[in-house]
């Protein structure tokens, strides 16, 4: 979950196959994730970095919305492991939870990294 127009690390763009647009990642674990997406059977497309539309917290985005091949949606968002116990990184994280819930998507989750490389 960033803010929306994240400035903050560099910004990678690239065409990845089943990404609705140019791919856009600014760490190590969405760019490894969004790699493993597009090659993953079960998931039918995804975007990435998608605005929070009336977001109590601010304007931020999820770091992906992805359809599956049933047509249904998940959500994952991307955390660096040290940052987990942050309060504004849980904050935030509850709130994207509950903003998609409140949108009828259950299938909510977290990635993170393991010893410096995606764990998905």
């Amino acid at each position: 979950m960033r803010k929306k127009n994240y400035k903050g690390a560099k910004c990678t763009k690239r065409y990845v196959e089943k990404c609705e647009d140019v791919c856009k990642t600014y760490d190590v674990i969405q760019y490894a994730y969004a790699d493993l997406l597009s090659k993953a059977e079960e998931e039918q497309s995804f975007r990435v970095n998608v605005l929070l539309e009336g977001l109590q917290e601010g304007d931020y985005t999820s770091d992906f919305v992805i359809v599956k091949a049933d047509g249904g949606l998940m959500i994952r968002e991307c955390v660096s492991r040290r940052h987990l116990t942050k309060p504004m990184t849980t904050k935030l994280l509850d709130a994207s939870r509950n903003y998609w819930k409140s949108h009828g998507v259950n299938d909510w989750g977290i990635v993170v990294e393991k010893e410096g490389v995606a764990n998905v």
